[in-house]
């Protein structure tokens, strides 16, 4: 993306939605996750024991699902370095079922914008099956 066509401030008003994704999530990815961030708990890959500790099953990481939905932000923005914070709370988990995969659905709008300082905070609204997941989600974007 060229810096002309990066998001201006003068253009957005609160409750726009700058972007949509749907991030589907299997059992590979998440082996693929576990090996990168090294976060090896057996209740992101071994359903007896996810199950014996009360979970539905195995989940997805936490930070699997943070970094999904905050890609919406990153590709609207146009540059990784523009989220200058993120936050958000786990409200539910993600269980990935096998075989198939889980659906998260991603939505961002503007929440609020701040001309002095040329910030965008970005609310995101991330559901599995149509519950929320991550709560009070939402990216602080330098425009």
């Amino acid at each position: 993306m060229t810096a002309a066509a990066r998001p201006r401030i003068a253009d957005l008003e609160v409750g726009q939605v700058v972007g949509t994704a749907t991030v589907r999530v299997d059992r590979r990815d998440l082996v693929r996750y576990a090996g990168a961030s090294g976060d090896l708990n057996p209740i992101h890959w071994n359903e007896r024991f996810a199950v014996e500790v009360g979970l539905p099953g195995v989940i997805a990481h936490g930070m699997f699902t943070m970094g999904a939905a905050v890609g919406v932000v990153v590709d609207w923005a146009g540059d990784p370095g523009a989220v200058v914070d993120y936050q958000v709370r786990f409200t539910r988990p993600v269980p990935v079922p096998d075989p198939g995969a889980a659906t998260i659905e991603v939505s961002a709008a503007v929440g609020e914008l701040d001309p002095e300082a040329g910030t965008a905070r970005i609310d995101l609204t991330v559901t599995v099956e149509g519950a929320r997941v991550l709560g009070k989600a939402q990216a602080v974007v330098r425009l």
